[in-house]
């Protein structure tokens, strides 16, 4: 399982996000406390950020190296400010190689996203299935192994030829995937963030396994005018679990919006 962070808000140093924090993604990495698989996160990480004041596709930083051992990283953080991020520590399923391709977020134009949960056995299971959906485009986003990153890939599809909203994309990769493992007799879970750098979709949901934890938090004075999505709180705080099998929506006027199915 793997650790996630999102951000949307008033523009913010990265540093205030990854390492301040007494619980930040870095000490998640090495010491999480809500895991529900794997021990550590040390199979890699990625940041995606957007451009603070241009309208420019995002930027990604990735690393193989545990977060905690990057040492360009910290002078990285400290120089980039944006009003939305994504992140993620890696603790690799077995079998599935520890390579910058596997590393999210992952990016198709403006859109990132970032994956925590699995599909049982997934190479042997539904990743021939969710291939066999994807338009060529979609098809092509997929450059790694990972059950993660085929999700994306059918979300990107899903939003590309019948959803008109990012929610509605993800409600309907959510629905998708529960059919597909219902038909093959597979456990499946899916916290998933996605973003376009103006709103923030976050899903907590798993069909007959326990689900990963999220929480959300907004109007805190150490994130000033913003939102933060976590799957453990970053420090003391008002943070709200997500309901399970829910999705929650972020739009530019930070207003939110949760709706369970």
């Amino acid at each position: 399982m793997c650790r996630l962070l999102g951000y949307l808000g008033s523009p913010i140093q990265l540093d205030s996000l990854l390492y301040q924090p007494d619980h930040s993604l870095i000490a998640q990495s090495y010491q999480p406390r809500e895991m529900t698989a794997g021990l550590l996160n040390a199979d890699g990480f990625g940041v995606g950020w957007y451009h603070a004041e241009r309208e420019v596709e995002p930027f990604t930083y990735k690393n193989t190296l545990p977060i905690w051992n990057d040492v360009n990283l910290p002078q990285v953080s400290r120089y980039v400010e944006s009003r939305c991020v994504l992140a993620s520590v890696r603790s690799a399923t077995p079998g599935l190689a520890v390579d910058l391709t596997n590393c999210q977020p992952f990016r198709w134009g403006q859109i990132l996203g970032i994956h925590n949960g699995y599909i049982e056995n997934f190479r042997r299971t539904l990743c021939r299935p969710i291939r066999t959906q994807l338009s060529e485009m979609a098809y092509q986003v997929i450059e790694g192994t990972t059950d993660s990153e085929h999700i994306f890939a059918l979300l990107i599809d899903i939003w590309q030829t019948t959803a008109t909203t990012l929610e509605q994309a993800l409600h309907k990769t959510l629905i998708t995937l529960a059919d597909l493992a219902q038909e093959y007799e597979v456990t499946l879970s899916a916290n998933i963030v996605i973003s376009d750098g103006t709103q923030m979709v976050a899903s907590r949901f798993a069909n007959r396994c326990q689900t990963p934890s999220l929480y959300w938090l907004q109007e805190d004075s150490k994130l000033s005018q913003g939102i933060a999505i976590a799957s453990e709180p970053l420090f003391s705080g008002n943070w709200v679990s997500f309901p399970e099998r829910s999705i929650l929506s972020v739009g530019p006027d930070l207003k939110i919006k949760i709706e369970q199915f």
